[in-house]
């Protein structure tokens, strides 16, 4: 359950301070800001705007405004420190899906199922209608429920009634999908003018199977969970996700019902087709047990948000060491790789064998590591002849002649 924004656009170029664009005091309740948005919202909305740019600039500006003040971090963090704030947290917009065309509305159909937060915003023709009061009512009895299919960025509205012991026990209206379609829960408050104006809002989320949306007013101060708060900067730092995930829990603005009539609307935010839902309305006067967990584990949740902000602050610090040593890791590696390859090079200069060095002179030997010859008195040595064999005896002989011829030679010379 919850109080949501509205509209939303891209930020105007020119950005004024959103207190003076919404005329409130920066003292403002959260109820004074969203009055005021709301009426100029519908002032200021393209669809009774067509012939007026101006009014769709001023639009922009307002609904730029409200995305600022009526969440209460971006609040804070405005007040604290002005536009340089925000821009660093990011912001997170919505569309209007009636302003869309049919390439546009495609796109955002594609993202969301790509599961991208798409921030969608009501229908100006549905909340004037509802602010004129034209609009018709279903009766809702405590205790019953009831089915239906809406017609996308259309509303089927309910009357719910309670007596003052039921409001005393508590109220709870939900809304299911079995279909998963996407859809709005939406609760007005009678206005001046017998219309109802918009209060609270809450948007479908996936659970399980199903999609589903409830309000709970139950006399203590509940939360909802908004999915899509820092979208953007989520997406930015996906690390991110873990932390900022309990920060979308933010409080419900109204926290209990007086007797009397209480109009509930569904809403169709489907892209392109119907959205089937099933609506029901009940006293929690026999849910006791459950409605004690659900205040426990609520607070059990914000003590752990509390938890994980310091953590993430010591998360970071040891992530930023771990990449530091991580980081040194490899240096010392490549290090240590390069002195060991160092150390065997120079263990492998510890060797007799030399490089192979081969004469360009044909049939000439090759040297064992040394350039100088190889002595004659070896070459004898290792020689057939000194075995004695009859090879050896023909050489001798042989030379012995060939003597003898030249000793001839010299005198027929002479």
């Amino acid at each position: 359950m919850g109080s949501k924004k509205m509209e939303g656009t891209s930020a105007p170029t020119n950005r004024r301070d959103p207190y003076e664009v919404l005329c409130v005091s920066r003292d403002s309740s959260d109820q004074e800001i969203k009055t005021a948005y709301r009426k100029l919202a519908l002032k200021y909305h393209p669809d009774k705007n067509v012939s007026n740019p101006e009014a769709s600039e001023l639009f922009k500006e307002v609904a730029y405004s409200y995305s600022i003040l009526s969440d209460p971090e971006k609040r804070r963090h405005y007040d604290s420190a002005g536009f340089e704030a925000i821009d660093a947290e990011g912001m997170d917009m919505e569309i209007d899906l009636s302003n869309l065309g049919t390439v546009n509305t495609m796109f955002a159909a594609l993202f969301s199922k790509l599961g991208v937060p798409i921030k969608t915003t009501i229908s100006a023709n549905v909340l004037e209608e509802a602010l004129n009061g034209t609009v018709t009512v279903r009766p809702l009895p405590i205790g019953t429920s009831v089915s239906g299919k809406v017609e996308k960025q259309c509303a089927h509205f309910f009357g719910v009634t309670i007596n003052d012991q039921q409001a005393e026990s508590g109220i709870v209206v939900r809304v299911t999908s079995t279909a998963q379609s996407k859809f709005k829960l939406l609760y007005f408050e009678q206005d001046t003018n017998a219309g109802y104006g918009l209060a609270l809002q809450e948007d479908s989320e996936k659970s399980g199977k199903v999609t589903s949306a409830g309000m709970y007013f139950l006399h203590f101060q509940v939360y909802r969970m908004d999915s899509t708060v820092n979208a953007l900067a989520m997406a930015k730092d996906p690390e991110a996700a873990f932390f900022k995930r309990l920060e979308g829990l933010q409080p419900c603005e109204v926290s209990e019902l007086k007797a009397g009539t209480h109009i509930f609307a569904v809403y169709g935010d489907n892209f392109f087709k119907t959205a089937t839902y099933t609506i029901e309305a009940l006293c929690t006067r026999s849910y006791e047990d459950t409605t004690q967990k659900l205040k426990d584990i609520e607070a059990q949740i914000l003590r752990k948000r509390t938890e994980l902000r310091d953590f993430e602050i010591e998360y970071r610090k040891a992530l930023a060491r771990f990449q530091e040593v991580t980081n040194r890791y490899s240096q010392e590696k490549q290090t240590v790789d390069e002195l060991l390859k160092q150390r065997d090079s120079i263990h492998s200069s510890f060797s007799v064998t030399r490089t192979v060095v081969l004469s360009n002179v044909s049939g000439s030997n090759v040297s064992n590591g040394s350039s100088s010859k190889v002595p004659v008195e070896d070459s004898r040595a290792e020689s057939p002849a000194e075995d004695g064999g009859s090879d050896g005896k023909d050489k001798s002989a042989k030379k012995k002649w060939f003597n003898l011829n030249l000793k001839g030679s010299d005198k027929k010379l002479g």
